[in-house]
């Protein structure tokens, strides 16, 4: 998509703190860490949010948990635990429109979230 700001980063023409990058996902470090790990798993293709996923989306979004436990292994939080967060719409905080998940550690979090 033209306008959103993820695909200008992904694309390069907004600088961002890179951790991962490969032909389907970056991962780059969040401008406002709401945790001392706050990262954000950006997948290449646009899709606005859970609800406009499709089969064929299936393989990315398991390899999106996959490569966020193993950063979280390689930043030392796979014994201290770990949140992936993924928010649908704006009531749920979702502010940017094109999916995207948190990866959250080193500190504690509290259930029920939010």
């Amino acid at each position: 998509m033209e306008n959103c700001i993820f695909c200008k980063i992904i694309r390069g023409e907004i600088p961002s703190k890179k951790v991962f990058e490969d032909e389907r996902l970056l991962v780059i470090e969040d401008i406002t860490p709401q945790a001392p790990l706050h990262l954000l798993l950006l997948p290449k293709m646009h899709i606005v949010n859970s609800l406009d996923m499709t089969d064929r989306d299936d393989d990315l979004i398991g390899y999106v948990f996959r490569k966020a436990g193993q950063i979280a292994r390689e930043k030392g939080y796979a014994e201290s635990g770990f949140r992936i967060v993924q928010n649908n719409g704006a009531g749920a905080g979702q502010s940017v429109f094109h999916i995207h998940f948190h990866l959250l550690a080193g500190r504690g979090f509290s259930w029920p979230p939010g």
